[in-house]
């Protein structure tokens, strides 16, 4: 499955070593201004060796848009894109041939397929989530237009963890350090714990936590197409996504109905939002929170114990240009995929009454 959306879908192409990869965006609507700075700023988000903190890999990352816009507005025709790769390194990957890297995609996909591309990982590469973030940015210039603001930061990172609400939280900080995160002392934390690993050869995970401000109740639709279940896709279709939770999440497990119902108050707002802005499947007008968890990065730049192709016990050690930590590069990408979801569900709310 290389698509993902209902009525505004998003198809991609491409592998981390090939020659590009790119897509096809079908069901933007016409007449949308494009903002083509934008669009570019939102690719340098997410591009490599933006700081010492990614990977190294230099790539411009420019997008070049091939159909589906006329001057400077959508037209309603399918958007093609493509983004050529400029700065791979291959042959960095030639160890990893014939040898499986651990909690890696290698041998999952050698099983299924037969025949892999051990250059950076082929499609299971994250280079993939260029083309979420291009689809990502069409889809944020929709929501623009409808007033709807996605915003997403680094929560945690290891066992750092940025504390309080969001609410308290100054969102102009987020893109002034490297990490992402909106508060500059646990910023500073969480890069020398990056570096820290980093210089380790290791890597380490943490959590991204989102929110939606002013989209309108009565987005979603019941049974299989509830907005969390539809967010929650898209978020675990992210390479090293490994959770998802909205609202309380799996805190308000322990609690009471009493403690975490959100009360009505008059002009249909509620006292607290405990439920993460969607009831029911269906968004409520309240800010739609939520958090993803990132595993650690697998590929390691230390040794391993893992087997090669024919199942034989080696020592694995990968080389090249990896992430120590993809926090800082994912921001972006859930950004995108929240984005792409929302005009998804919004499109579709569109035909569900007259």
């Amino acid at each position: 499955m290389n698509t993902f959306g209902h009525i505004f879908r998003v198809s991609t192409f491409g592998e981390s070593h090939g020659a590009a990869v790119g897509g096809v965006i079908d069901g933007m609507p016409a007449g949308v201004d494009i903002d083509m700075a934008f669009l570019q700023a939102e690719l340098d988000r997410r591009r490599p060796g933006q700081s010492q903190l990614t990977t190294p890999r230099k790539e411009p990352d420019r997008v070049e848009i091939l159909s589906g816009v006329f001057e400077g507005k959508s037209t309603g025709c399918p958007i093609g894109f493509i983004v050529r790769n400029k700065n791979p390194h291959s042959s960095d990957y030639e160890n990893l041939r014939h040898l499986f890297r651990p909690s890696h995609a290698d041998y999952t996909y050698h099983v299924k397929y037969g025949h892999r591309d051990h250059r950076g990982g082929g499609r299971s590469s994250a280079r993939e989530t260029i083309c979420r973030v291009v689809g990502g940015a069409f889809a944020k210039m929709i929501l623009r237009r409808l007033g709807v603001e996605v915003t997403a930061w680094t929560k945690q990172v290891g066992n750092i963890v940025l504390e309080g609400d969001y609410h308290t939280f100054d969102f102009s900080q987020i893109e002034q350090n490297p990490v992402r995160c909106p508060d500059a002392e646990v910023a500073q934390q969480m890069a020398d714990l990056i570096m820290e690993v980093k210089g380790q050869g290791d890597t380490v995970g943490g959590v991204i936590e989102c929110v939606v401000r002013d989209c309108p109740p009565g987005w979603g639709d019941p049974a299989y197409g509830k907005l969390h279940a539809c967010l929650g896709a898209a978020m675990l279709g992210i390479n090293a996504v490994k959770g998802f939770e909205y609202g309380l999440g799996f805190a308000g497990a322990s609690w009471r109905g009493s403690e975490q119902n959100d009360v009505f108050l008059p002009g249909f707002t509620t006292a607290t939002n405990h439920s993460g802005g969607i009831q029911g499947g269906i968004s409520n007008g309240q800010d739609i929170v939520f958090r993803v968890a990132f595993k650690p990065v697998a590929t390691l730049l230390r040794e391993q114990n893992t087997i090669d192709v024919d199942g034989h016990a080696t020592v694995v050690k990968a080389r090249g240009r990896h992430d120590a930590c993809v926090l800082p590069r994912a921001v972006p990408i859930v950004e995108a995929m929240a984005a792409i979801t929302l005009v998804d569900a919004y499109l579709q709310n569109r035909s569900a009454r007259i």
